[in-house]
């Protein structure tokens, strides 16, 4: 850089023009001393060349701030990199035969996403996806434990899934479970947020509980069974909130079914479900349409719903006829002669 171009130059330039010009011209005035001259004229230039620190210090400061920016995008470009990596090389474990390898690649999947929520959806599907592998629920068997342990390893995966959602009245996103032709046992979602949920054709062992449950998205339990498992399959839906739609047309409830207090503000099918137990729907809020038509109630059924939409379908509803029935104002059983029980709603 020439000299004549340097900004330090120029400051020193003007401060001593301004330190001549105006010392120069307090001089000419008779009432002002030569010592209060040259002091004005020196603060006169000296205020320039203050300026020109702050200008200085002002730009370094910004060189600071944008080497500071830079350093931060290399650190959050390296970050996603060793993200990626950890995910892919989790991923890859899954598949390992031994059954601790698998757990702890889901853990750490687990991690990688607590650590960068972005990941949480995609970890959520790949864990759900590992839900869809076939299986079949092992007996116990001393001459072959692998079934055993790969139901161990199932078991992490749910529990994951339910660590990894967010509280019911959290204000983070909702995330969509596909959990179609999984086979899973003691699923519990109780008290949780979730968007969409699949569960088309899974077999649902042991307890499942969705009760106190916030369903922001679509719910589909379309031809899924409940069957037993190391406890008898209930299947509980207290306090539950579906705030779409909740297909559960054609549902097989293979011990007592709970939806007590439950509230779907959709469209709402039990469309050809058989409970086989008990059920219980006391208390239920349901805004949209409601479709009974064909649901079979092998047990005691109480279905005193809170808030009935205006639409309803009932056709051959049916409860077994030595079974006690409880059912709301304007509904009634009319006996049939296979002994079963149809509901139908009173005219007018």
């Amino acid at each position: 850089m020439k000299l004549w171009r340097s900004p330090l130059a120029w400051t020193f330039a003007a401060s001593l023009v301004l330190l001549v010009g105006v010392g120069g011209w307090l001089l000419a005035d008779p009432g002002t001393s030569r010592s209060d001259a040259l002091k004005t004229g020196g603060l006169a230039g000296g205020a320039i060349v203050a300026l020109y620190a702050l200008w200085l210090n002002d730009r370094r400061r910004r060189v600071e701030e944008r080497r500071q920016d830079i350093e931060r995008q290399r650190h959050e470009l390296e970050s996603l990199r060793v993200a990626d990596e950890r995910f892919a090389k989790a991923v890859e474990l899954l598949g390992h035969a031994a059954d601790q390898v698998r757990v702890g690649a889901l853990h750490a999947l687990a991690g990688l996403a607590r650590s960068r929520p972005e990941y949480t959806q995609t970890v959520l599907d790949v864990l759900c996806s590992y839900l869809r592998r076939p299986f079949t629920r092992p007996e116990p068997d001393a001459e072959n434990p692998e079934p055993e342990r790969e139901l161990t390893v199932r078991l992490t995966a749910q529990r994951l899934i339910t660590d990894l959602l967010p509280a019911r009245d959290a204000e983070g996103p909702p995330y969509d479970l596909d959990l179609t032709g999984a086979t899973l046992e003691y699923f519990d979602l109780s008290g949780k947020l979730v968007g969409g949920l699949l569960l088309r054709y899974a077999s649902l062992h042991s307890s499942t509980n969705f009760s106190g449950c916030r369903f922001t998205g679509r719910v589909y339990l379309t031809a899924a069974g409940t069957a037993d498992g190391r406890l008898v399959g209930y299947f509980r839906c207290r306090g539950a909130v579906f705030e779409s739609h909740a297909w559960f047309s054609g549902t097989s409830f293979h011990e007592d079914a709970d939806f007590t207090d439950t509230e779907f503000a959709g469209r709402t099918t039990f469309k050809d479900a058989v409970f086989a137990k008990d059920a219980v729907f006391s208390g239920v809020v349901a805004s949209g349409e409601l479709d009974l038509r064909r649901t079979s109630f092998g047990g005691q059924a109480d279905l005193r719903f809170a808030t009935l939409p205006a639409s309803v379908s009932l056709y051959n509803t049916k409860v077994a006829a030595e079974k006690e029935l409880r059912l709301p104002a304007g509904w009634t059983g009319e006996e049939l002669r296979d002994g079963e029980v149809r509901i139908v709603a009173e005219a007018g």
